[in-house]
């Protein structure tokens, strides 16, 4: 027979034990809840940075270049291993002779630096001829080797099949539009700074 005063421990000591118990898994119960908000609030938060970001059109240009730069890549090398820059290089010789680097550099809208770092190691190749420029000593003259339009010719067809097939995507006008707002923009990215810096910032 149990002592009375022990019968009173145990139910006191149950109690505790039941009142625990509910309070730990209310704990629990109410720590899953507020880390599902948490979770719902995040989600939303991401949701919504990522619309923002789609109407970016500083964020998305970037992507669009690395997009486009990509798939370029991956087709030159399936179509004989050259690079973007040996490409474009051998591209421009090929359909207007030879001409300074300056000259390149303005008809692929890039730093003339790019350019003079790349054709060394073209010539070494053999895809290009480099000399002075009989009209100006001090410029160089690049001019299309054998072995540079044998790679070019090898590497056209699948460039021109690129060409047309996102050619085929878009109407003429619209190309057209795509061209003159891209004119645009560009203007934009080459005004001075402080076109920019002292102006008021504005909400966007």
């Amino acid at each position: 027979m149990q002592h009375p005063n022990e019968t009173g421990y145990l139910r006191s000591a149950y109690l505790i034990y039941v009142t625990c118990h509910v309070y730990f898994f209310d704990a629990i119960n109410d720590w899953g809840a507020k880390m599902k908000q948490r979770s719902i609030q995040q989600n939303d938060r991401i949701a919504r940075r990522r619309m923002r970001e789609e109407q970016n059109l500083i964020s998305r240009m970037p992507a669009v270049y690395a997009a486009s730069r990509l798939q370029g890549q991956r087709l030159l090398q399936a179509a004989g291993g050259l690079s973007i820059v040996e490409w474009r290089v051998l591209w421009d010789l090929a359909e207007a002779g030879p001409m300074t680097i300056g000259e390149m550099a303005q008809i692929q809208r890039i730093d003339h630096s790019q350019l003079s770092r790349a054709l060394p190691n073209m010539r070494a190749k053999g895809f290009v001829l480099m000399r002075p420029n009989d009209r100006d000593g001090r410029q160089v003259l690049v001019d299309i080797a054998p072995a540079g339009l044998a790679a070019y010719e090898k590497a056209r067809p699948t460039m021109q099949r690129r060409r047309a097939f996102v050619k085929a995507a878009f109407s003429e006008a619209e190309i057209k539009q795509f061209i003159n707002l891209l004119d645009r923009y560009e203007n934009l990215c080459r005004e001075p700074i402080e076109q920019i810096t002292d102006q008021e910032p504005k909400n966007d």
